[in-house]
C-alpha cells in the first residue's frame, strides 16, 4: 500500500492529546501529578513531529506498568553529591518523573559551580532527550543530555547487538527557546523509522539504515526488521555510542548495556537504563545576551550558504521540529492509523474516551 493509499490519520489537538494521555496513565495506576509529567513530553514530541517518541510509546509504557517493570510511584533518591557532581538512583521510576528531578539538580549545581553533571542509574525510557536538554537551556544554561538504550546495534564490523541508539542532545539557550537544538541517535536511523516504513506499506528503506542478521547492509525492510540498526558513520557511530555508555552506565555505576537484553519493548524485567545531564552556565564565560547574539549571528552564517542542488534552503538542528510544531498547533497532531489502533484498544480496555478529532479555530 502506498502512502497515498493509507487511511486518513487521526488528528488531535495538543491539549486534548495531553489530557487523554494523562487519563490513560491515571487509569493504569499512575498518580495524577506523575501522569502529567509523563504526558507533557510525549505530547511535545508528537507536536514537534518526533512521532517515534510521542504518543505511540503510550502502550509500551502502560505495558511496563501493568507487568511491574516500572514503579509508577517511585521518584528516586540522591545517592551522592560532591561539588558539581551528583549520582541519582531512579529506583525504576518512570523516566519522565525522574528526569526533571535530575535536570533541577543539574541547574542547581551549575548555578553554584558554573558546570554540573548528574548521572542517573536504574532509570527508564524518558522519551526524547531534546525535551530535557530544553528544560536545562530554559534556565539560561547549555544543556547536554545523554541516555544509553537497549541493544539494537552491532559494533562496527560486528553482527551481534552490543549497543543501543544512545542519543546525544545539546540545547543552547535562546530567549524564545529556538536557538539551536541537536538531538541525534548514534545510529543512522531510529528503529521507529523502520516501524513507520512498515505501517506505510513500504518494502525498502534507504541504504545505511540497517544490516541483515549477517551484519551486511540491506535496503529490504523485512530483512532489516530481522536484523539490526547500523551505527552512524560506521566506526564513528560506534565510538559515539560507546562514549555515551561511558558517560552514563559506566559512570553512574548502573548496568552496562551490551551485557544484558532489556529495553522499552522488553517484557518481564525493568529496563535499568542510565541517563546523564550536564549543565553549563553561560554567564560564567560571557554575558548570556552576548552569547545568544553570537549564536544567532553564527546560525545566520550557516544558513547563508547557497543550498545544494535539490534543496531550497539550509536548515540547522532543531529547525525542522520547530516548524512542524507551528504547523501542528494550527492544524492538529496527526497520528498514523497503525499507531492509533493500539492506543484506541488501550483506551477501550481502560474505559477512557478517545479525544475528539481536531477542529480548527473559527
Amino acid at each position: 500500500m502506498s502512502e497515498a493509499e493509507q487511511p486518513p490519520h487521526y488528528v488531535v489537538a495538543e491539549s486534548d492529546l495531553r489530557e487523554f494521555i494523562e487519563r490513560i496513565l491515571r487509569a493504569a495506576g499512575v498518580p495524577a501529578e506523575k501522569a502529567a509529567l509523563v504526558a507533557a513530553p510525549l505530547t511535545a514530541s508528537s507536536l514537534r513531529g518526533v512521532d517515534s517518541h510521542g504518543i505511540q510509546l503510550l502502550p509500551h509504557y502502560v505495558g511496563q506498568i501493568e507487568r511491574g517493570d516500572v514503579n509508577p510511584l517511585a521518584e528516586g533518591r540522591v545517592v551522592s553529591e560532591s561539588g558539581a557532581c551528583l549520582v541519582y538512583d531512579a529506583e525504576h521510576g518512570l523516566g519522565q518523573v525522574t528526569a526533571p528531578i535530575c535536570c533541577a539538580h543539574a541547574v542547581r549545581l551549575a548555578a553554584r559551580c558554573g558546570l554540573s553533571m548528574v548521572v542517573a542509574r536504574e532509570a527508564n525510557h524518558f522519551g526524547a532527550a531534546a525535551y530535557w536538554g530544553q528544560k536545562i537551556s530554559a534556565a539560561g544554561l547549555i544543556g547536554i543530555v545523554m541516555c544509553d538504550a537497549s541493544m539494537q546495534v552491532p559494533p562496527w564490523q560486528g553482527r551481534e547487538a552490543r549497543l543501543g541508539t544512545n542519543p546525544i542532545c545539546v540545547s543552547a539557550p535562546h530567549p524564545e527557546g529556538k536557538g539551536w537544538l541537536l538531538d541525534m541517535a548514534t545510529t543512522t536511523a531510529a528503529y521507529g523509522k523502520l516501524e513507520q516504513a512498515l505501517l506505510k506499506g513500504q518494502t525498502t528503506i534507504p541504504y545505511g539504515w540497517a544490516v541483515d542478521p549477517e551484519g551486511v547492509p540491506t535496503t529490504d525492510l523485512q530483512t532489516a526488521l530481522r536484523g539490526l540498526l547500523m551505527p552512524l558513520g560506521g566506526y564513528k557511530g560506534t565510538g559515539l555510542a560507546m562514549m555515551v555508555e561511558v558517560l552514563t552506565g559506566l559512570l553512574a555505576g548502573g548496568p552496562v548495556f551490551g551485557t544484558q537484553v532489556t529495553g522499552v519493548r522488553h517484557r518481564g524485567r525493568p529496563m535499568r537504563c542510565n541517563h546523564a545531564f550536564i549543565a553549563i552556565e553561560v554567564g560564567r564565560f560571557l554575558p548570556l545576551e552576548e552569547f545568544q547574539a553570537r549564536l544567532q549571528w553564527w546560525i545566520r552564517q550557516i544558513k547563508s550558504s547557497r543550498p545544494a542542488k535539490g534543496y531550497e534552503e539550509v536548515l540547522v538542528a532543531g529547525e525542522p521540529e520547530w516548524r512542524t510544531e507551528q504547523e501542528r498547533r494550527r492544524h492538529g497532531i496527526p497520528i498514523m492509523p497503525g499507531h492509533w489502533e493500539p492506543i484506541a484498544r488501550l483506551a477501550a480496555r481502560y474505559g477512557v474516551p478517545l479525544p475528539p478529532p481536531f477542529r480548527p479555530a473559527a
